[in-house]
């Protein structure tokens, strides 16, 4: 079950949910489709199930759940930005880390975070009405769920909050990028330093803990020496392939500004010489030779068709003989209207990149054939994204 918490979130920044567990171990066999000259395998991991060619849903989940079918559901999709904001500017203030160390009033709470007597008071009152403070009197404490979820440093933190409130900011320019055709803010998102490319990288290798396991294990990695794990940001996937196999080397190319937090992350992990580093940008500059298995996770979504196209060209020049490239992404069914997650996130790339989008899976098979890469195939993990597949022939 989704945590309130995450609805909060969902409901005023729906592309950016995160999938939760609930996938295992081996590849499922599903039904082949025949593409031109080629047989092309559509698998389903166990945890998720098929519904019909091409489409799986989450299990327990029903196509257009999130459909608005009532005039008070307008209403309240309208406003509900109200208590997502509230939660995020709680988290921008760090109210639940302050509240942990033990019960406030207001006038406390406000020289604690620097802000208004009756403006914080109003703020923990509306956090009361959410269900993630309580009050006594005039005392204020952390509910349950928010001791648990929301105080930095504990097990279950979830990092990916501050990344929310930035994309709040980008969020807000969506009229305008519609009108215009230009992302306002697209620049400044990708040039980011400091607390909003940390708080992003962050997210991302939350995230990538909870799904690197289960992602390595749908991929052969028989005869893989090396990978190539590209905008690998944390390197949360390197770790996890290369604890797949004791001869795995990975190296993680990225920006300037993610690798010195790669190494930290890397460092932290213990692999450091298991998992190498490479600055680059991946639209101008070289990938490099002799790689066993190429890594793109959450990357085509940044770029034009074209772009990507280009992309995975580098890639398979990069490749090994029987070589593959593995894409994990959100893909789009062929109207692009579903599923729910890869429309919101659609938007989230215009509002956010220059050039982004979300793909279906004949654009994906495209420029892998293009390429000159084959034995394609796509699997649905179960986690709310598919993984992409093309091997260069030996």
């Amino acid at each position: 079950m989704e945590s309130p918490i995450k609805k909060l979130l969902i409901q005023a920044l729906p592309g950016k949910g995160r999938p939760g567990p609930g996938l295992c171990g081996r590849r499922h066999a599903g039904p082949f489709f025949r593409r031109g000259r080629s047989s092309v395998k559509i698998q389903v991991a166990p945890g998720a199930r098929s519904s019909g060619p091409g489409e799986v849903l989450m299990s327990g989940r029903r196509k257009g759940e999130h459909k608005i079918t009532s005039r008070e559901e307008i209403v309240d999709l309208s406003r509900a930005f109200q208590r997502s904001r509230t939660l995020l500017t709680a988290v921008e203030l760090d109210v639940f880390t302050v509240l942990d160390a033990g019960p406030k009033t207001s006038e406390e709470m406000a020289r604690e975070i620097q802000a208004g007597e009756r403006e914080t008071d109003r703020l923990l009152n509306a956090l009361c009405a959410l269900g993630l403070a309580e009050k006594s009197g005039h005392l204020f404490s952390n509910s349950p769920l928010a001791a648990r979820f929301l105080v930095r440093g504990k097990a279950d933190h979830i990092a990916g909050l501050l990344h929310s409130a930035s994309q709040w900011k980008t969020w807000s320019t969506l009229t305008e990028t519609i009108k215009t055709g230009h992302a306002p803010l697209a620049k400044q998102v990708r040039k980011a330093r400091g607390p909003r490319i940390r708080s992003f990288v962050a997210a991302m290798h939350q995230r990538g803990m909870e799904n690197a396991e289960k992602i390595a294990s749908l991929i052969d990695f028989d005869g893989v020496k090396r990978v190539l794990d590209v905008g690998g940001g944390s390197g949360s996937y390197s770790q996890a392939f290369v604890r797949a196999g004791r001869d795995i080397q990975a190296v993680v190319f990225d920006l300037p500004n993610v690798i010195p937090l790669t190494k930290e992350y890397i460092a932290a992990a213990g692999l450091q010489g298991r998992i190498e580093t490479q600055v680059g940008d991946y639209s101008t500059d070289d990938l490099g030779q002799g790689y066993d298995l190429i890594f793109l996770s959450a990357i085509v979504h940044i770029n034009s068709p074209e772009q990507n196209e280009e992309l995975i060209r580098k890639c398979a020049r990069a490749l090994n003989p029987g070589g593959q490239v593995v894409i994990q992404d959100l893909v789009m069914d062929e109207n692009r209207t579903s599923p729910y997650r890869g429309t919101m996130f659609a938007l989230n790339m215009l509002v956010s990149t220059e050039n982004g989008d979300t793909y279906t899976e004949s654009e994906a098979f495209a420029w892998l054939k293009k390429a000159g890469l084959s034995d394609l195939r796509r699997i649905e993990t179960g986690l709310g994204s598919s993984l992409v597949f093309g091997r260069k022939v030996e």
